[in-house]
């Protein structure tokens, strides 16, 4: 019996140091850092570029079978977030986005699917608070997953994106920045 926990012990911590791992970078957004204008939306009253910054990932875990990424900002106003990035089915032979990978007319690697953000739209939707609040959270997030494909199409909902990632993650790693107006 001991044995057998020791071993569960273990094994929890193998799979602990192997999420610690796992890193996301990026040339153009830095952990607790304020988003530049590229990163911020262009319209309900904002005026950025809303290009999606650059992400690169080391580290995941070897039993990874392919990746998704968000963009999530739990402060908004709403009661449950906003979803302003979602990107899943991304191979597993894949550790990096350029910047604009994920904003119109961007390159994203085949088979990868860009669901709904909170604006009603497919691709990168950058920050926009509300005028007056205080700086948002922006959770630039990699998932590192155990399922080569999830079943998600351009209509997926964040929620139904964010469900099907939990119930499919083995490892993640993040930034989060601030923005505010």
């Amino acid at each position: 019996m001991k044995t057998r926990v020791l071993f569960s012990v273990l094994l929890s911590l193998a799979g602990t140091a192997l999420a610690d791992d796992f890193k996301l970078s990026s040339k153009d957004i830095a952990e607790g850092q304020t988003l530049s204008a590229e990163q911020v939306f262009k319209g309900f009253g904002c005026e950025g570029g809303n290009v999606s910054p650059s992400l690169a990932w080391q580290g995941a875990p070897a039993e990874t079978k392919s990746f998704a990424i968000t963009a999530y900002d739990p402060d908004a106003p709403t009661g449950s977030g906003w979803w302003h990035w979602t990107l899943v089915n991304i191979p597993a032979t894949v550790t990096e986005l350029p910047k604009g990978a994920g904003s119109k007319g961007g390159k994203l690697p085949k088979g990868t699917v860009q669901g709904l953000t909170d604006f009603g739209t497919n691709g990168f939707g950058g920050a926009c608070p509300p005028v007056g609040d205080k700086p948002h959270h922006y959770q630039f997030t990699v998932w590192a997953l155990k399922t080569d494909r999830l079943p998600i199409d351009k209509h997926a909902s964040g929620a139904m994106v964010g469900y099907m990632l939990n119930a499919n993650v083995i490892a993640k790693a993040s930034i989060t920045a601030t923005y505010g107006r």
